[in-house]
């Protein structure tokens, strides 16, 4: 068995391996070797007391100022309170029982360890009860002190049912282990070649370095080799993604002359940005090959990303073949649809009276829609003589079939697993061409590491005629007369002809919150604001008399439709929504978005329904409505989306608050990240040179034959299940 593949309770003992297995889903000796430190202390250094955070388990280099053994309950019990310092704040342990007498007998004032446990507070103070601790400086003299007290102190990132040094016990046991056999059976993915440009020590002395550095430069050169590592490896992967996508065969799909396309662009009011343009070109020439295109399509919100998906769709059914759109939602699949409709006019009414000569039919699938009308969809897409489908995930059960699908479009990408992707993909006879669309922008970095498989396309240009959006945080615990004018600027908007959203995180049958939680979530036991109360509120108070209408996912397919369609025309002025209008949703005449408690949606999702104003002449108004304090990481967060219009920024702040594994799509892939040293924000050229590098390597040797090493170290860093997401693309 490769030295990697090693099982953990061969090694380090069946006790500590369960422990290590469960809570920190480590299994074998390359799970925990790769299980870094996330921070280094001097042991002589004393970390500051003053920082500790409530209610987080810790680990904190400190001294025993004092210890006292106190008696209650009449003697029968007894408790032991030390405090530690580190000369920035105090900290209180506590040992109850008849334990605390052995621990007096250790902590004795002056004495220095390591001290790990939950944060809490007893009496205003902060405290650690019943900690576990390892003293550093116990029967040691002088120099044995002096030597220990400079050496680096890695802290791992622990749990409450393991410490940072049983764990850093476990890697010295697997590190003198894997010594003692000369890393036999150890296989270094990096290619000799790279390794001798770049300087990158061995990966043996990576791991010696990293988890017993002597010197800060031993830990700057291990995570410089370990970083290459794991960019390398993630790259190769998706360069042989690739490499297979440009030998599977594609039909070409090229525009006629006097096609659909060309009608279409003759009936435009409007002008194609030059973005749109250029990307279109891309995409176009893309179509035109004998291999399956592979493209991500990013834009700012309200960039024209859907008009340019339906120019490729107008391409494929000029040249014969289908297209399927696949939507997240049945509101967006339904406003899509609608959207689409009205933008062909005539020509969506191919084989219709008064429709188009050479229209096509373009038709709607959805898991809500009635017996007759699914059998009708159905047996249009069968025959081909529907050229555009929109549809939700119905689209890919087994009874739907294509005449002769060429490209499917995917929107807002990330909602999808890749197993449905795959499924709608399988149904082309021949592998059809594949456009992703994502309204959130994607820093350069993620692009290569997230979506390394898809060339991308930037819409960064918004059409004529979008008007800016203010956008402004609103305390409403500090300063309640803030929330008063905020409905009063409802009312303003209405009463000038336009309408409003108010976003809610919650429909208000106790389900839970449809925006993520923060650690202020579990702070504050309010629970999240809901549509059907802050609906019933407003109808009944500050927007008494405006024609007010809830929306949200549990409401009839018909009756969201109703509202939907009610609103767009102008007979709702203001809807009460969940997240549901986050994306799609296109009605010019909003101006206003009122965003309640918005501490609790992320970066992102704040800039995708801020989106939803400002799509007409009149300019846009999004209030962020917050009880959160000022201090707090939420209100600096509102602060920032606030500050800018700009998404990729927006992107780069959201991806700095999140781990790297939520940005790697494990919802996706069902997997925790391969990514432990790699920042994909901060590491923007390693990142770069190992594609280039990746790409390079797989287009001499696509299935690495010269390389077993590097062949064998993907097997086993990217593990059966992550292989099978990248795959699938």
């Amino acid at each position: 068995m490769p030295a990697l593949e090693e099982p953990l309770q061969k090694i380090v003992g069946g006790n500590t391996a369960k422990v290590l297995a469960e809570h920190l889903d480590l299994h074998t000796v390359g799970d925990l070797l790769h299980h870094y430190p996330r921070r280094y202390a001097e042991r002589g250094e004393l970390t500051r007391l003053a920082d500790l955070p409530l209610d987080e388990h810790v680990t904190v280099v400190a001294q025993v100022a004092d210890a006292r053994l106190l008696k209650f309950n009449r003697g029968k019990g007894q408790r032991l309170e030390v405090t530690l310092t580190d000369g920035s704040g105090r900290l209180q342990l506590v040992f109850f029982g008849r334990g605390a007498f052995a621990h007096e007998k250790k902590l004795l004032p002056g004495r220095r360890g390591m001290f790990a446990g939950k944060v809490g507070v007893f009496n205003r103070k902060l405290q650690l009860a019943h900690p576990e601790y390892k003293l550093l400086d116990q029967d040691s003299d002088r120099s044995t002190v002096e030597k220990f007290a400079s050496e680096l102190l890695p802290l791992y990132p622990a749990c409450r049912q393991i410490s940072s040094w049983t764990i850093e016990q476990s890697i010295d046991t697997v590190l003198t282990s894997m010594e003692a056999t000369g890393w036999d059976g150890l296989t270094d993915p990096l290619p000799p070649s790279i390794r001798a440009d770049r300087s990158l020590i061995t990966l043996p002395e990576a791991f010696r370095k990293v988890h017993r550095p002597r010197t800060k430069g031993d830990i700057a050169e291990a995570r410089a080799r370990l970083k290459w590592d794991e960019a390398f490896v993630l790259q190769v992967a998706l360069a042989r993604r690739r490499f297979a996508d440009t030998q599977l065969p594609a039909v070409p799909r090229r525009p006629r002359e006097d096609g659909l396309l060309k009608a279409f662009e003759a009936k435009l009011p409007f002008t194609l940005t030059e973005g749109q343009r250029q990307v279109s070109k891309e995409i176009f020439a893309d179509l035109a090959t004998e291999h399956p295109m592979h493209r991500l399509l990013q834009g700012e919100v309200g960039s024209g990303k859907t008009l340019v998906a339906l120019r490729a769709m107008l391409t494929v059914v000029d040249a014969g073949g289908q297209a399927a759109m696949l939507a997240p939602t049945e509101v967006l699949a339904q406003q899509h649809h609608r959207s689409i409709v009205e933008m062909l006019g005539e020509l969506a009414e191919g084989g219709l009276l008064g429709g188009a000569e050479h229209g096509t039919k373009v038709v709607l699938l959805t898991g809500s829609m009635g017996a007759a009308a699914r059998r009708q969809a159905l047996l249009d897409l069968v025959t081909g003589e529907a050229g555009i489908v929109i549809g939700t995930h119905a689209l890919i059960e087994d009874k739907v079939r294509f005449h002769d699908l060429g490209l499917v479009v995917v929107d807002e990408q990330h909602r999808f697993g890749v197993e449905q992707r795959d499924a709608l993909r399988s149904k082309g006879k021949q592998p059809p061409h594949l456009l992703v669309m994502t309204a959130t922008p994607i820093p350069r970095t993620v692009a290569m590491t997230v979506f390394g498989d898809l060339e991308t396309s930037v819409l960064d240009q918004l059409p004529a005629g979008r008007s800016p959006i203010a956008s402004h945080v609103v305390p409403a615990a500090d300063k309640p007369h803030f929330l008063a004018r905020t409905w009063e600027r409802v009312r303003e908007e209405v009463e000038a002809g336009h309408q409003a959203y108010v976003v809610c995180p919650r429909i208000g049958d106790e389900e839970e919150p449809a925006a993520r939680k923060t650690p202020e979530d579990e702070a504050e036991k309010r629970p999240p604001l809901a549509v059907l109360e802050i609906a019933e509120q407003l109808t009944g108070g500050p927007l008494k008399g405006l024609r007010v209408e809830p929306l949200h996912g549990r409401m009839q397919p018909e009756a969201k439709d109703d509202v939907m369609r009610r609103f767009a025309a102008g007979e709702v002025d203001a809807l009460i929504a969940t997240t549901v209008i986050e994306v799609g949703v296109n009605v010019p005449n909003a101006t206003v978005m009122v965003i309640m408690d918005a501490d609790r949606f992320g970066v992102s999702q704040l800039h995708q329904l801020r989106g939803r104003v400002g799509r007409g002449s009149a300019p846009g108004l999004c209030l962020l409505v917050t009880e959160m304090p000022e201090a707090s990481q939420a209100r600096a967060r509102l602060t920032a989306v606030a500050g800018t219009l700009d998404g990729f920024e927006l992107s780069r702040i959201d991806l700095e608050q999140r781990r790297e594994g939520d940005v790697l799509g494990q919802a996706q892939s069902g997997v925790r990240s391969s990514l432990r040293m790699l920042a994909v924000i901060d590491d923007e050229e390693v990142i770069a040179e190992a594609r280039e590098e990746a790409t390079a390597i797989v287009s001499a040797d696509p299935e690495l034959s010269q390389l077993p090493a590097l062949r064998t170290a993907l097997d086993a860093l990217l593990d059966k299940t992550r292989e099978q997401y990248l795959d699938k693309g």
